[in-house]
């Protein structure tokens, strides 16, 4: 193996180009889910590093982690008819229903994705 390297004032650095890797940005689940790999799946997280999947599979996890958080809290505001015309007579209820369906929905995701 031959490695070059350029100078950087009394430095020098290796010149290393990482591999192709896409410039996705990984959201809160997709960190979540690293986080518990890393503290209670180490076998798992070693693997998926040395495979090279790891950052395919945190995207995925945050893509359907997050179109499940979406869904959840649209079933619930639909089953309590938290809809517009709530939203314009009580705004305050709306949120706070709102931000009640969020955390439920992040509740359930966590447990069926990120935690498993």
């Amino acid at each position: 193996m031959n490695i070059t390297y350029h100078r950087e004032g009394d430095y020098f650095i290796p010149d290393i180009i990482a591999g192709e890797g896409s410039s996705v940005r990984i959201g809160k689940y997709g960190r979540a889910r690293f986080k518990f790999l890393k503290e209670h799946r180490r076998g798992t997280w070693s693997e998926l590093i040395m495979l090279g999947s790891l950052n395919e599979h945190l995207v995925e996890i945050d893509r359907v982690a997050s179109a499940r958080v979406k869904q959840i809290i649209n079933e619930m505001a639909k089953v309590e008819n938290t809809d517009e015309k709530l939203k314009n007579d009580d705004q305050l209820e709306w949120i706070r229903r709102m931000n009640n369906y969020k955390n439920c929905a992040e509740e359930i995701v966590y447990n069926e994705l990120i935690f498993v």
